[in-house]
């Protein structure tokens, strides 16, 4: 495979773990960034993303001479590092009606329209309504330019690893032969890889990501759901999910209970499958069903923390672990615990809050108290909500946090305790999709 010379747009998760992966990789890659803050550290060498092996990529390729950062897009796009391929990665955030927000996306094609020289493709890795690659292409004013779409299926915490190791990857292309000669093009990046390689139309693309993102939404509900009825008829969720994890037809990733699916793209990209169906006149009740569902399980795990603070949350002290949508991250969009929090301080709780990584991530914080240890967080608390997944919270001294609490009361929401060492501790415990032993 020859070395490429690559642009990718856009430094956040995406696009820096793709640009860091595709150097170490052998391409010349230049990544560009409008905060020229975030370029100024990444050219010191400072990541400030939590991903694991992420910096270690970034210095190395650095090293090497094929990572380069700059906040100027023709020093991306112009000789003397005119690029083969220019990956799009900027963000496409939920707007009006849960439509994706794709303007950064036109303004980029617009600038790339304008810049960039004869010879390259663009590649959108940009999470992207069905019909954009179309819209770019309008937008370009560059019949010379393909355009082609790229999903990304990378996980915050995993994504070193997920793009190094992807389980699929998915081209969409028109159907000229340039544009047919460009996604073999993008394809030959990936000659290394045992991952699948599908070639498909842009309009499947664009969909795919949606489709698969919805998908898992919908099978996190339907576990959390099934918590719900195991709590009521004495089952346990964590032999049922193993027993549905074992049949091949379902698997048994995602379907472990929680306080509810969040993060960046789930609730993202499943309301834009929603508005997308509605503009077809689809109604799609199934993935509106997992959106109300989620919702309810926030006010579900609010309701525990509630009961176990004996029925009245008015001036209660509650400690909460973990405000991140997920362990490994400090990402707290759409974070599942923050939306269980400020339904905990709705009820007039009084929050002191631990989390390993999103040190104070809600902006001002006038409604908690951020805690540097989890020690201090569970002084003189009614109630610990564990809504985080951290796996140092199952390492803890339980003990002392039960010398330290008001009442030793812990709400586990994500299962990763044993309630049989903690009421050993003096603890009671109150878990999700457990029925009474």
């Amino acid at each position: 495979m020859p070395a490429r010379k690559i642009a990718v747009i856009g430094a956040g998760y995406v696009g820096l773990t793709t640009a860091a992966t595709l150097a170490a990789a052998g391409h010349g890659v230049t990544c560009v960034d409008v905060d020229r803050d975030k370029v100024a550290e990444l050219r010191a060498g400072r990541v400030a993303l939590l991903e694991p092996d992420l910096p270690e990529l970034v210095a190395a390729g650095r090293r090497a001479g094929l990572l380069r950062f700059t906040a100027r897009l023709p020093d991306a796009l112009l000789p003397p590092h005119p690029p083969d391929l220019v990956f799009v990665c900027v963000p496409t955030p939920r707007g009006e009606g849960g439509a994706a927000d794709v303007s950064i996306v036109e303004a980029v094609a617009r600038d790339l329209g304008r810049l960039l020289p004869p010879g390259a493709a663009v590649v959108l890795k940009s999470t992207v309504p069905v019909g954009t690659a179309d819209r770019v292409r309008g937008l370009l004013r560059r019949p010379d330019l393909p355009v082609l779409s790229h999903p990304e299926f990378l996980s915050e915490g995993s994504a070193v690893h997920d793009c190094r190791h992807p389980d699929r990857l998915v081209i969409g292309a028109g159907t000229t032969p340039a544009d047919r000669a460009a996604a073999r093009r993008l394809a030959d990046l990936y000659t290394d890889l045992a991952a699948p390689v599908l070639l498909t139309g842009n309009a499947s693309a664009e969909l795919i990501k949606y489709a698969a993102n919805a998908f898992l939404a919908v099978k996190l509900s339907y576990a959390n759901t099934l918590a719900e009825l195991c709590e009521s008829v004495g089952a346990d969720i964590g032999d049922v999910g193993r027993g549905l994890g074992l049949d091949p037809r379902i698997a048994p990733a995602h379907l472990r209970p929680s306080p509810g699916w969040g993060g960046p793209c789930l609730p993202k990209d499943t309301h834009a499958l929603l508005d997308l169906a509605r503009t077809r006149q689809i109604g799609f009740p199934l993935v509106r069903a997992a959106l109300e569902t989620n919702d309810r399980q926030h006010h579900r795990i609010a309701d525990k923390v509630r009961t176990a603070a004996g029925g009245c949350l008015d001036g209660v002290r509650i400690a909460v672990y973990g405000l991140a949508f997920k362990a490994g991250t400090a990402d707290t969009r759409d974070s599942p615990a923050l939306a269980v929090a400020r339904l905990l301080h709705a009820q007039g709780a009084e929050l002191t809050v631990y989390d390993p990584a999103a040190a104070n991530p809600a902006g001002p914080d006038d409604w908690y108290q951020t805690a540097d240890n989890p020690y201090t967080a569970a002084k003189a608390a009614t109630v610990v909500a564990v809504l985080t997944e951290w796996p140092e919270f199952a390492r803890l001294d339980w003990a002392l946090i039960s010398q330290l609490m008001h009442r030793p009361h812990v709400v586990d929401a994500r299962r990763i305790l044993d309630p049989e060492a903690l009421e050993a501790c003096g603890l009671t415990v109150s878990t999700v999709g457990r029925g009474t032993r």
